[in-house]
């Protein structure tokens, strides 16, 4: 989906990654979690956090954080997991990502919705579906699919 694709107003969970605000098409999202217990995996990539029990099914949890080269923060009792459906190789992968705050579900016209910006070729923000404005505010609008690379993905997929 790129945003000239966007044509009709669509809903967006917005979150917290420390200071700044991430954006996820709602279609995208399965549930939010509070924070629960992570058994980790000896000998997975550092933005593999482990993996969760949902509901008798095994979900891996990514940590954001990594995949921004933002600093980890301590988990507070805001902390949350965003369950979401991420496409692989053709099919749909269920993940769990670390948020440090879930904040609301917001409506955003397709005007309120700008391209990424373009930095040259030094910063890819191909992970960016665009850039969207809510009061006087910015928000960026994540492309999940496109946050971890394929191969980084494929690990956790097996």
């Amino acid at each position: 989906m790129s945003i000239a694709t966007i044509t009709e107003v669509r809903q967006y969970l917005t979150f917290r990654l420390g200071a700044e605000v991430f954006a996820l098409d709602v279609a995208k999202v399965r549930e939010v979690l509070d924070l629960t217990p992570i058994t980790k995996i000896p000998r997975t990539p550092e933005f593999m956090r482990g993996v969760i029990n949902l509901r008798g099914s095994v979900v891996p949890v990514v940590d954001l954080r990594c995949g921004f080269n933002m600093p980890v923060t301590e988990n507070t009792v805001n902390s949350c997991i965003i369950v979401v459906e991420i496409a692989l190789d053709g099919e749909i992968i269920v993940i769990g990502a670390l948020a440090d705050q879930v904040e609301e579900v917001i409506d955003l016209e397709p005007e309120q919705i700008q391209p990424p910006p373009r930095i040259g070729g030094f910063v890819k923000t191909e992970f960016l579906h665009g850039m969207g404005k809510r009061d006087s505010r910015f928000l960026m609008i994540l492309n999940i699919d496109q946050v971890f690379s394929a191969e980084e993905l494929g690990a956790v997929k097996r």
